[in-house]
């Protein structure tokens, strides 16, 4: 089964957030999936202890740089989507995870800073790349996004596509239901609702089949 890693160098784009979202859609899709929390934060593990996991999730925290290759694997073995949360930093930890992965998803909001430090990101699959001589599909989603796009928003969206770099789409929207996962724990149509919840559901939704595609791709090519 698919291993995904969410990887950005900036911290606050978004990774846990980005992280929850894909993996509860594809478990209430019908899914099996495992979290690996190697964020020293525990955003991931603070979101388990909020409320009952939902159905078809496990949890796996305090990895490791140690661990996480072994752990990963171990998981990616026993028929489950493995989803790995990463510190904000580039480390050894980051670089063990992305060689593991099926897929690199960059969070990144729409601001110069975010897509200058993000871009780290990329920079460091090349190099996982290159160690391993072998691709590592990866791409960019939009975090906190509003309904109108900035000047900013659409420049570095298209000075990404212009380097080709993979966005996806759509962007994860500033929305009051993401950001209360850390609050209520569970998922969208577990927690109470949050701002207009069938927005947010939808934006979800969307999303996790975007992330669902490529992966079918990759089989495809397998």
């Amino acid at each position: 089964m698919p291993v995904i890693v969410i990887a950005s160098p900036k911290g606050g784009a978004g990774k846990s957030t980005t992280a929850v979202l894909l993996g509860t859609e594809l478990a209430y899709a019908g899914a099996n999936v495992t979290f690996l929390d190697c964020d020293p934060n525990r955003s991931l593990t603070l979101w388990a202890e909020r409320a009952d996991l939902p159905k078809r999730i496990s949890m796996i925290t305090n990895v490791e740089e140690a661990d996480v290759i072994k752990t990963i694997r171990r998981h990616d073995q026993d028929g489950s989507v493995v989803i790995v949360d990463l510190e904000g930093v580039a480390s050894r930890l980051v670089s063990r995870a992305i060689s593991q992965a099926d897929l690199v998803i960059t969070p990144m909001r729409a601001t110069t800073l975010d897509a200058t430090i993000g871009v780290r990101a990329l920079s460091l699959i090349a190099e996982e790349e290159e160690a391993l001589n072998r691709t590592i599909p990866h791409a960019v989603v939009f975090t906190m996004t509003r309904a109108i796009r900035s000047k900013q928003h659409k420049g570095i969206k298209q000075s990404l596509k212009n380097q080709g770099v993979d966005v996806i789409k759509p962007s994860l929207m500033e929305r009051a239901a993401f950001s209360a996962f850390f609050e209520f724990g569970g998922d969208l149509r577990t927690m109470p609702a949050q701002g207009r919840m069938d927005g947010a559901l939808e934006n979800a939704s969307a999303f996790a089949q975007a992330v669902y595609r490529r992966l079918s791709v990759q089989e495809v090519v397998a």
